[in-house]
């Protein structure tokens, strides 16, 4: 008999969507200045002039080098700009792919089909596709992560899927540093887990795919340490995220807002005096400060909100759901009706979501050992957001390990009957 699982190229069922995101790609050309993008290029150069931050006291360490590095050959070639974005929608395209091999492990072929054409039509992503930002190789490595994770503990006499997974979370680390803490969060747990359970070989495996990652991400903590004196430092944009997000003021919800504010992107002149008077002594303190002691301070206020004003926080932390969720609440900014793009596509999913919580509880030791630990993953990273001020594209880049949950539950426990008796 025919495998069935065999007989589908997803490399070439998928390929209108690689030339769907190229024609994106090619539509909206980047120059290079929006948000975020002129900083990734700037760190791409400083690693071809060999240092990725300036000395001691304006050490730069907002940012992984992940993406920069990947970044380099573009600079170092002198390619244009749009090269970038072009990858960017190879990137998406690929993870389409991977994430339906990593589907079809647990789940029919005709629902993998589905669940990967869901993603590669998910709209969230689109708006990152023509821009110089990191989300399309996050999620190209969160798929992997989930393929290589799930054929580590599957074939696990095939030792290049634990090796190559070890790497990838790694380097998913070094590219957004939220995962690092995930990391650590995840190898202490599994550490304590492998001590009580000696006999369990899930854990052994497990442990050592985390081993790796640390190994991958040793030379960058290292070399913070060299610039910071401190321990397991991923990064020093923390402060000023958890700062916004404990926000006490009235009208506030958490996000991060550009300051000094430009009174066009509050909209509203009185807006841009308000948030002046709330922030300016902080940020006059702290922007006299280099940018470690900055992270040092905004996160010392932070805790001080947190104390001073729980409700309020929590309320923010209510309000980051949504953000992620929706793209909804934001401090002093007009909503605008692309919003409503977001609704269905992500509401479909925390519905089928909230339906796989029972079968998921009930069957938990029938599960998999490779999507436990994907589970884990997920909800930590996810926890972890929501402490700290958040957007739409934090969620985005965990939904495929989401949507493998989803496949894997509906798989086994919906049984739909359009047919009347």
């Amino acid at each position: 008999m025919i495998n069935k699982k065999k007989e589908i190229n997803p490399f070439l069922i998928f390929l209108p969507f690689l030339l769907l995101y190229t024609l994106i790609a090619l539509i909206f050309p980047t120059n290079g200045t929006f948000g975020d993008e002129s900083r990734y290029l700037m760190l791409a150069n400083h690693l071809l002039n060999g240092f990725y931050s300036p000395p001691p006291p304006n050490i730069d360490l907002g940012n992984g080098p992940g993406y920069p590095i990947i970044l380099i050959p573009f600079i170092a070639l002198h390619l244009p700009l749009i090269s970038v974005t072009i990858l960017n929608g190879i990137l998406y395209y690929l993870s389409i792919v991977f994430l339906f091999k990593a589907l079809k492990e647990v789940a029919s072929i005709k629902l993998s089909i589905i669940i990967a054409l869901f993603w590669g039509c998910y709209i969230n992503l689109y708006e990152y596709i023509p821009i110089i930002y990191t989300e399309s190789f996050t999620v190209f490595l969160i798929t992997l992560i989930a393929y290589f994770t799930i054929s580590s503990f599957k074939f696990p006499n095939q030792k290049k899927n634990i090796y190559i997974c070890g790497f990838l979370i790694g380097y998913l680390a070094l590219t957004k540093p939220i995962f690092g803490y995930v990391l650590s969060c995840i190898l202490i747990g599994i550490l304590i887990l492998g001590i009580l359970n000696k006999k369990n070989l899930n854990y052994r495996r497990c442990l050592f795919i985390l081993l790796i990652a640390m190994i991958v991400t040793a030379p960058y903590l290292i070399y913070n340490y060299s610039l910071t004196n401190k321990l397991f430092y991923w990064g020093s944009n923390g402060g000023n995220n958890f700062y916004w997000m404990s926000s006490p003021y009235e009208g506030e919800y958490g996000n991060w807002i550009e300051y000094p504010v430009v009174s066009q992107k509050s909209r509203i002149e009185q807006s841009k005096l308000l948030i002046e008077k709330n922030h300016q002594n902080d940020f006059q303190e702290a922007f006299n400060l280099p940018s470690i002691d900055r992270d040092i301070l905004f996160k010392r206020i932070a805790i001080e909100n947190i104390k001073n004003h729980p409700k309020k926080f929590l309320i923010n932390c209510f309000s980051n759901i949504g953000r992620m969720l929706f793209n909804f609440p934001y401090s002093y900014k007009l909503e605008k009706p692309g919003t409503l793009l977001r609704l269905p596509f992500n509401g479909l999913i925390i519905l089928f979501l909230l339906f796989s919580i029972i079968p998921i509880t009930i069957n938990w030791k029938k599960i998999n050992f490779s999507l436990k630990f994907l589970l884990f993953f997920a909800f930590l990273y996810l926890g972890g957001s929501v402490l700290g001020s958040a957007e739409t594209r934090m969620f985005t880049i965990i939904v495929p390990i989401l949507l493998i949950f989803i496949a894997y539950t509906i798989d086994r426990c919906l049984k739909i009957n359009l047919k009347i008796d």
